[in-house]
């Protein structure tokens, strides 16, 4: 059983820790500094602006194209770096509308050439 208060952390394809999931009700998907940028429905990732950015099954983000870009640390197939302090988590805005999923595509075993935190970005309109 999942802690309310548990976090998983989030890796780039560099093992670099980016950003965490909250195990909340929303499971909402904070940036390392501690911003709330989107949140985790179902398998789908949404931006806090309503934007369906990607999937999230297995441990692995993936973006609308299929490829990973970001893994939690079981999912991470290299080796991690250590995990810094993480920023005072901030206030989560009100969500918008999501936007109705996209057709799943095929996923992808390769790393995507968006960076996590760009890719979480775009769940804020940045």
């Amino acid at each position: 059983m999942v802690k309310d208060r548990e976090e998983i952390t989030l890796f780039d394809s560099g093992g670099n820790a980016v950003a965490y999931i909250a195990v909340d009700r929303n499971f909402t998907i904070y940036l390392w500094s501690g911003n709330p940028v989107a949140y985790i429905a179902g398998n789908n990732i949404y931006g806090l602006n309503g934007n369906h950015l990607g999937w999230y099954r297995d441990g692995i983000i993936r973006d609308q194209n299929g490829y990973a870009v970001g893994a939690t640390k079981s999912a991470f197939s290299g080796v991690t770096r250590l995990e810094p302090v993480k920023g005072v988590k901030q206030i989560k805005p009100v969500k918008s509308i999501r936007q109705v999923a996209p057709v799943t595509p095929v996923f992808i075993n390769s790393w995507s050439r968006n960076d996590l935190q760009s890719f979480l970005l775009y769940g804020v309109g940045r």
